[in-house]
């Protein structure tokens, strides 16, 4: 039983719950800026505060149990159902220009361009990214935009608690006395440092990968990914700019067809 729950995640999810609240309970009751507030009978701030950890967390567990867009049957042509489902994707027939789509070794089932098997959650999803094992879950073309959106909030959560600790160190007469009480303090200050530093470099790598419509998996193994390691040089086929790949990731919920994107991509560039 005690395997089962590690497996689906239960511990890493209590564990990022009770870290928040701890490290929350002792900004309320050291003599921080939020302790002064309340004192003042001024609760603005301490109750933004309080919303945007709140915030935060609710979005940790969307963005860790949310389908991160397992493909769950294969891929196959509608027939009289309503064309532009968002949840159905029609059967590419291979053009000279795309990549023939591959069964996948391990579910046997067909893999729709960009997506990839993760063997930790034992799906193949779509448009991968990678595995957090932060969220115990995949992080794919369903829940990427509120991974990022949860990075957001987490980051400025993290700072905002980063100011209130600094606000709450006490001088003290020697080094015994100052660790003594602030010691509770210096903790929370070292996880929050430690954490907003991660949270601003994976922030800013998938705000980066976003602008240029390009996954953590596609960057790190482009020369073993067969619709891009015959691309030249730098050249990314879903790369539509800037301001197109951050509205459409932002933007558009739907599922994407990718095999299209690439033919048309891949047309153009030959007519270039």
């Amino acid at each position: 039983m005690v395997q089962s729950l590690f497996r689906s995640g239960f511990l890493v999810r209590v564990g990022h719950t009770v870290l928040t609240w701890v490290v929350t309970l002792i900004l309320f009751l050291h003599n921080t800026d939020l302790r002064r507030c309340e004192e003042r009978g001024e609760l603005l701030l301490p109750a933004l505060f309080f919303l945007l950890v709140l915030l935060s967390v609710l979005l940790y567990f969307t963005v860790s149990l949310m389908d991160p867009g397992f493909v769950l049957t294969d891929t196959f042509k509608l027939k009289g159902r309503r064309q532009g489902s968002d949840e159905e994707m029609e059967l590419m027939i291979p053009q000279p220009s795309i990549p023939r789509l591959r069964r996948c070794g391990f579910c046997l089932l067909q893999q729709p361009m960009r997506a990839k098997h993760c063997k930790t959650c034992k799906h193949c999803v779509r448009r991968f990214d990678h595995h957090c094992p932060w969220i115990e879950n995949c992080v794919g073309e369903r829940n990427h935009r509120w991974f990022v959106v949860y990075l957001l909030v987490q980051l400025l959560a993290l700072l905002w608690a980063l100011h209130i600790a600094l606000s709450g160190i006490s001088p003290g007469l020697t080094w015994d006395l100052w660790f003594r009480v602030n010691g509770f303090l210096l903790a929370a200050l070292a996880v929050v440092g430690v954490f907003s530093g991660v949270m601003l470099l994976l922030l800013g790598c998938h705000l980066y990968l976003v602008s240029i419509n390009c996954t953590t998996w596609e960057f790190m193994s482009r020369h073993r990914i067969s619709y891009l390691k015959n691309c030249g040089g730098e050249e990314n086929p879903f790369d539509r700019g800037v301001f197109c790949n951050l509205w459409d990731f932002f933007c558009i919920c739907r599922t994407v067809m990718w095999e299209q994107v690439y033919q048309k991509n891949a047309t153009e560039l030959n007519e270039f």
